[in-house]
């Protein structure tokens, strides 16, 4: 029998692999303004290359998603780490617009490959579903946060700014190659090559048992992964353009206030009372943009950061709630391709305004675009508020009225 890893090892690694996906997604990020300065390409540019990531990733989603469902989680989870280490190397050899777009497709199609399969994998292995569901929900905003800071860090302070970051990366990514092939994993029956031929034509699933859940999330999911992309994209330029911050290391820790509560509030989540919870989320995540986009009236970045930090509260327990929910409610069989159709959402909201927002900010400029998208942000959680009301008062309404119950104290 080859040698294999325990379950909390095998959990962990899980983890740290999602934690590394995400890391090297917003690894880029403070490196923007260079290459803008570098290169001398406009922010409409500059959004486009952000989003051909997204474009290649969702294109993986639709078609590999669910494939770790009929071949298993390692061989897909190894496939895309070493493809990831295969884009860290175009990274630090770019040279211009063309091998930073290149680059990032090859980024996108091996976070596509690994995100259903990490995924499943922690859910596969988690000790219970409340640290699975803050693994889950937490790595990714830790390592957007860890990837911006690091990044400005590096770019700002050591030798080689424009590479040696991803020549780190690419050896962690190889070194978790070699850990995922003794993993455990959950012994499942391989199936058929016709079977697996299906899955991968073009679509997107979520388990029957979960889809009405799916929809009660979908426009919280979508508002907190759009003001995501918002900073992931612009933010960088923003923050030198509005704020005069010309330090890269401290634009990495700007960036890194939004996505750092969104992964640290999941330590406490447990202590909100389960009523509450989506409530606080929705109000942290509207009340933050807000907030955030007084600081950009005001050219003030202590409240541009402050507001930051408050929609990030928002976007790490709407993000937990809907794993959690989601999660809970799939088969483990069908699991990839729940968790793969909830980042098609995720990312189409994370990349399709931020292209908008580009293009806006060569004609109106960035003031005024941050405001404009920050007011449709706050629109959409509004629209989410609507329909979680509505979703508990159909659940009130559905109740069933237990036998033997007093109708007359229910009513008092």
């Amino acid at each position: 029998m080859p040698f294999r890893l325990s379950r909390p090892v095998g959990f962990a690694v899980a983890g740290l692999v999602l934690l590394g996906l995400m890391v090297g997604a917003s690894a880029p990020s403070p490196l923007y303004p260079v290459y803008q300065q570098l290169w001398g390409f406009s922010s409409f540019t500059l959004t486009v290359i952000f989003a051909v990531y997204v474009v290649a990733l969702l294109g993986t989603l639709l078609t590999v998603g669910s494939l770790a469902d009929h071949i298993g989680r390692r061989p897909l989870l190894v496939a895309g780490l070493l493809l990831l280490a295969i884009a860290m190397v175009t990274f630090a050899q770019a040279g211009g617009v063309g091998a930073l777009l290149l680059a990032r497709i090859l980024q996108g199609v091996a976070t596509g490959a690994i995100t259903g399969a990490a995924n499943a994998l922690i859910i596969d292995l988690q000790p219970s579903a409340r640290i699975g569901a803050l693994i889950t929900g937490g790595s990714p905003a830790v390592g957007l946060a860890l990837g911006a800071a690091l990044a400005g860090g590096l770019v700002q302070y050591a030798p080689w700014p424009r590479e040696l970051l991803f020549w780190v990366m690419l050896a962690c990514y190889l070194l978790l190659a070699v850990v995922v092939l003794v993993a455990p994993e959950e012994t499942r029956q391989r199936s058929e090559p016709h079977v697996i031929r299906r899955a991968l034509r073009p679509s997107v699933g979520v388990a029957p048992e979960a889809r009405s859940a799916f929809i009660s999330c979908a426009p919280a999911l979508a508002a907190a992964w759009a003001l995501g992309g918002l900073y992931l994209s612009l933010g960088s330029s923003a923050l030198s353009a509005i704020f005069g911050i010309d330090d890269h290391f401290l634009v990495g820790l700007a960036l890194a206030s939004f996505f750092t509560p969104a992964g640290l509030v999941l330590l406490v989540v447990h202590l909100i009372p389960d009523s509450a919870r989506q409530p606080v989320g929705f109000a942290s995540l509207g009340g933050g943009v807000v907030v955030t986009l007084l600081g950009v009236a005001l050219s003030s970045s202590p409240v541009y950061v402050l507001g930051s930090m408050i929609a990030g509260v928002g976007f790490g327990m709407t993000f937990h709630s809907a794993v959690s929910t989601i999660g809970s409610l799939t088969p483990m069989a069908e699991r990839a391709q729940t968790f793969a159709a909830m980042y098609v959402l995720g990312y189409l909201a994370f990349s399709v305004p931020a292209v908008f927002a580009g293009l806006a900010a060569e004609d109106w400029g960035l003031r005024p675009t941050l405001i404009g998208y920050g007011a449709l942000d706050v629109a959409l959680v509004g629209t989410a508020v609507l329909l979680a009301a509505r979703t508990a008062r159909r659940a009130e309404v559905l109740v069933p009225v237990p036998s033997g119950c007093d109708c007359a104290d229910s009513r008092a």
